[in-house]
């Protein structure tokens, strides 16, 4: 896994700052341009596991990219440019406080949530009687803070609006933003035979203009069932096909771990890394509609830093 891309420490000409998250690397050019590098780290229940993902940054960073642009009339976005596979570079925006979490269906942390007897999710009432990978009578959006550290934490609209978080009309903006987006999603999926299940957006933004920022769409973020499967096995009560990084949840909690102390995250053979390697460019050839090509990955830092250097200087 020599070829995979963990950490960065460049230096680029302008920048003023850099911000390592827990799979996105941002350097600050300037007061207006961010370089988003999208590394190979993988994260699950908020921690960021010991190996890297060969071309996932990639993967990720591409279907990212042609998202924004698919929805660029809906509203728009940070992204300016993508002068390498893994990297993208935008607009420097204030980040609201708050992710949107739409959810189509009942899975995931939502189900388990369910299951343990919660009937509101985010203030939102559920009814009785639903089973695992439900449909929704219609989509609902269950926001979470943004934390800069930890756990991101279920909220509702109203507690959002009440600590000022984000303002009522703000918020009812991002609600708009939000739906109009998963309903283009959820068609680009379909188009594909997939089921956009649930994913999540970020907002920022910049000159009293509201953006749509980070990434969008991608296996890191959304969740995607296989449509031509989902009716009968929901119908059976058994797992759905999926492409998400639910696979990856799901492989940790087999091996005992959930993100909780005292647990030990088990050992990411090689073999292990490349598999999952193979589910992410899965996930990009179905729901982008086309062969995925692999970036020479012989330097991967020095590859970024050439091409981010010549986009600096254009």
């Amino acid at each position: 896994m020599k070829n995979t891309l963990v950490k960065t420490d460049y230096k680029f000409e302008g920048q003023t700052n850099v911000y390592h998250g827990k799979v996105r690397d941002v350097y600050s050019i300037g007061s207006d341009l961010l370089i988003m590098i999208a590394t190979d780290r993988i994260s699950a229940f908020d921690v960021v596991l010991p190996q890297g993902i060969p071309y996932k940054g990639q993967v990720l960073n591409q279907i990212a990219a042609k998202f924004l642009d698919a929805t660029a009339d809906i509203v728009p976005n940070w992204k300016q440019a993508t002068p390498d596979p893994m990297v993208t570079v935008g607009l420097r925006c204030e980040p609201y406080k708050v992710e949107m979490v739409i959810r189509g269906y009942l899975t995931g942390s939502a189900w388990r949530e369910y299951k343990a007897g919660a009937r509101t999710l985010c203030g939102i009432p559920l009814p009785d009687g639903m089973k695992e990978n439900e449909k929704f009578l219609s989509p609902i959006i269950t926001p979470t803070t943004k934390a800069d550290e930890g756990h991101d934490e279920n909220i509702s609209k109203e507690e959002i609006i009440a600590q000022g978080l984000v303002s009522k009309e703000e918020y009812e903006q991002l609600e708009k933003y939000t739906y109009a987006l998963f309903q283009r999603g959820t068609e680009m999926a379909a188009q594909k035979g997939l089921i956009l299940v649930d994913t999540k957006y970020e907002f920022g933004k910049k000159d009293d203009k509201i953006y749509l920022i980070d990434e969008i769409h991608t296996p890191d973020s959304s969740r995607y069932f296989y449509a031509d499967t989902y009716k009968d096995l929901f119908e059976k009560g058994e797992e759905q096909r999926q492409l998400s990084k639910e696979f990856v949840r799901k492989w940790l909690m087999d091996n005992g771990f959930q993100g909780k102390e005292g647990q030990n995250i088990p050992e990411m053979t090689e073999e292990y890394c490349n598999s999952v390697s193979d589910r992410y460019i899965e996930l990009y050839e179905k729901i982008v509609g086309e062969k995925f090509e692999k970036a020479d990955a012989s330097d991967v830092a020095a590859r970024i830093e050439k091409n981010v250097k010549d986009y600096l200087k254009k």
